[in-house]
């Protein structure tokens, strides 16, 4: 006889483990499946978190690298990085949230189960372990939240040496001299920022006209610019074709904007060029679960083709024809939804256009809804207004004075659409943003709002005075 369960949950990530534990808070017996030795997914474990500690170390290096104009004494050696304490200190801060997860489903009662799972039907699972023993489990609601994996493109082969992915490039031991870094999503500039500071020479190269193309197109011009002043090399437009790992680097070649061939090389080649879904061998669309490329299609409540299925984050598709965005807090609110429909509480879908979309590199990237472009595209009548942060007396204190705060408007209702920032503390600053966009704010209503000086959330404030027609500092 299975292990019977209200829901089972397969994934620990962001989405799997949050909606484990609201489904559990709410009175449902509930178990979670992770096939990793460890509990949080990608995000903890191999994305968002390592990732933003090498970021941190980063930011503090910039820091020390300008240790006179700081008036700080750090004595005649050179500064530098020192690798192994910098991910002892990466390592310490991931486990200390795994096993807060842990603590968490203990707490909740939540019996979490180590195996690959793979669906049976009727609501069975079938969990495996590294031994090879298998158990199955029964759920009267199963949540797939198996998440994402990087991915190459045609003609690039990953070796995990020199042809690396995100994961690789999180434990490099040393710091390579030269990296090429394939992509410029989130992870591509992250990494980007992350070896520039702590002194590779990089080379970013995307294929797509611009930088961060799912940004407003103000931002990634902005970033193409503080990357250039950074030394590190862009190339956009640019196909790479082919690449040869060898014991001493990496040989590309690659086609230009204008058609011309070039070859680059480099000790290490970082692909990051998006992500795919993880459902090989989970035996999804065995049991009738219909999928789109991989990715498992779901209504707006996350419910799949297969009743007592449902699926959230990153292994999902809306199939509306819009990508879904990959983002850890995306996925929690997904699994809350999930969890409080099962529990019989009133469901909400999640408003898309108001997700919040965060970048690390230096300078920081926030947005949330609408970019000009879509709001044009829409057809709306649209004003927009910018403020940089470079006037105010804060981004002066904290020497980052990079970048602006964009808010687009439509202008017969004044209602904010979207808002873009890139420049310091942009994805904290978000925050705001996202809460005047989810309670349909007026620019005039933002502009009532007093901004504590001195702030950087002053270029909000004063970036929609700056729709009106009217920023009191520019």
């Amino acid at each position: 006889m299975a292990n019977e369960f209200d829901v089972v949950v397969i994934g620990s990530g962001t989405g799997g483990y949050v909606a484990a534990i609201r489904a559990a808070q709410l009175g449902l017996q509930t178990a979670c499946i992770e096939k990793e030795a460890v509990l949080g997914g990608t995000c903890l474990n191999w994305g968002c978190i390592p990732t933003k500690a090498l970021l941190e170390h980063a930011h503090a290096l910039k820091i020390a690298q300008n240790a006179k104009e700081w008036g700080l004494t750090l004595g005649e050696a050179a500064v530098g990085i020192d690798m192994p304490r910098v991910h002892a200190r990466k390592a310490k801060i991931v486990k200390g949230l795994t096993n807060g997860i842990a603590y968490l489903f203990k707490k909740n009662n939540i019996e979490s189960v180590k195996g690959v799972a793979r669906l049976l039907g009727n609501g069975q699972v079938e969990v495996t372990d590294e031994k090879g023993r298998s158990q199955k489990l029964a759920g009267k609601e199963i949540i797939v939240a198996t998440g994402s994996e990087p991915r190459s493109v045609p003609g690039i082969e990953i070796d995990r040496t020199r042809i690396i992915t995100s994961d690789e490039a999180l434990n490099l031991r040393e710091v390579p001299k030269s990296i090429v870094v394939l992509g410029s999503g989130a992870v591509g500039v992250e990494f980007a920022s992350i070896f520039s500071r702590f002194g590779s020479d990089v080379t970013l190269v995307e294929l797509l006209p611009r930088l961060v193309p799912a940004e407003d197109a103000a931002v990634s011009a902005e970033l193409e610019k503080s990357f250039k002043k950074q030394k590190i090399k862009v190339l956009t437009g640019t196909k790479v074709t082919a690449a040869r790992a060898s014991t001493s680097g990496v040989e590309l070649e690659a086609t230009l904007p204008d058609g011309q061939n070039t070859k680059l090389r480099a000790d290490c080649l970082l692909v990051a060029t998006g992500r795919g879904p993880v459902t090989n061998d989970l035996g999804a669309e065995d049991v009738g679960v219909r999928s789109d490329r991989g990715y498992i299609t779901v209504d707006p409540l996350f419910r799949t083709s297969v009743p007592g299925i449902s699926a959230v984050g990153d292994v999902i598709t809306l199939g509306n024809g819009r990508p879904h965005p990959q983002l850890a807090h995306l996925s929690s609110a997904e699994g809350i939804v999930v969890a409080e429909r099962v529990a019989g509480r009133e469901a909400r879908p999640v408003n898309y256009d108001h997700v919040p979309a965060c970048t690390y590199c230096d300078p920081e990237m926030g947005s949330v809804g609408l970019t000009e472009e879509e709001a044009q595209a829409r057809n709306y009548d649209v004003v927009v207004g910018t403020f940089p942060f470079g006037v105010l007396g804060r981004a002066k204190i904290a020497a980052e004075t990079e970048g602006f705060v964009k808010i687009v408007a439509e202008k017969t209702y004044d209602e904010i659409l979207g808002v873009h920032l890139i420049g310091p503390r942009a994805t904290e600053l978000v925050a705001e943003a996202t809460m005047a966009l989810r309670l349909e704010c007026t620019v005039e209503e933002l502009l009532r709002t007093i901004h504590a000086h001195p702030t950087m959330s002053e270029a909000v404030g004063e970036a929609a005075h700056a729709t009106h027609g009217a920023a009191i500092h520019m």
